[in-house]
C-alpha cells in the first residue's frame, strides 16, 4: 500500500511541474513581424520561429522575402505604402500550415500651426544586431528570475508535500 501512495504522490508532483512550465511552451508565435507599425520605406524583421523549415513572406508593400530555419530575414516597406493603412503580410512554411500577420503603416506626424519647424542633423549609424530575433513572446520575456523560480519550486513543492499528506492520512484512516 506504501508504494502505491509513493507513486501517487510522485505522480502528482510531476503534474504540478509540467502544469507549471505548460504556459510557457504554448506561447509561440508562429509567425512574427517586428515592429508591427512602421514608417513608409522602413524597415520590418519577419521571423517564422513556427516553422522547421524554411518560410516565405509576401505583402503589398514590399519584396517576398526568404526565412532561414531558425533565422529572420529583412523586409524594406515601399515608400509609397499609404499612410495608417494595414497590409496582411502572408507567410508559408515549408512542412507547416501558412499564417498572416498585420502590418500597420504609421499615421503621418502632426505639426500644429502655432508650432515653430526647427532644423536639427543628426547622424544616422547603421550597427547591426548582435544577436538574432527573440521569437515567441515578440522579445517581452528575457529570461527566468529568481522570484520566477522561487515561486515555481514552492508551488511544485506544496503540491507534493499536499499528496503525500493525503495519501499517508487516507492510508492511516484504513488501518483497523
Amino acid at each position: 500500500m506504501r508504494a502505491i501512495g509513493a507513486a501517487s504522490a510522485a505522480l502528482l508532483g510531476a503534474a504540478a511541474l509540467a502544469l507549471t512550465a505548460a504556459p510557457t511552451a504554448l506561447a509561440v508565435d508562429p509567425f512574427v513581424v517586428s515592429p508591427s507599425t512602421v514608417e513608409p520605406g522602413g524597415r520590418v524583421v519577419l521571423s517564422a520561429p513556427g516553422c522547421a523549415g524554411t518560410a516565405m513572406a509576401s505583402s503589398g508593400v514590399f519584396d517576398t522575402a526568404t526565412i532561414p530555419a531558425g533565422g529572420s530575414a529583412t523586409a524594406v516597406v515601399d515608400r509609397d505604402a499609404r499612410r495608417g493603412a494595414v497590409y496582411t503580410v502572408s507567410f508559408t512554411c515549408a512542412g507547416g500550415a501558412p499564417g498572416n500577420v498585420d502590418l500597420t503603416i504609421a499615421h503621418a506626424p502632426t505639426i500644429s500651426s502655432t508650432a515653430v519647424p526647427t532644423v536639427t542633423r543628426t547622424a544616422t549609424v547603421l550597427v547591426p544586431p548582435s544577436q538574432g530575433v527573440r521569437g515567441g513572446l515578440g522579445g517581452s520575456v528575457g529570461g527566468w528570475h529568481a522570484g520566477e523560480l522561487v515561486a515555481g519550486t514552492a508551488l511544485v513543492v506544496a503540491a507534493a508535500t499536499g499528496a503525500v499528506y493525503v495519501v499517508r492520512r487516507r492510508a492511516e484512516s484504513r488501518r483497523h
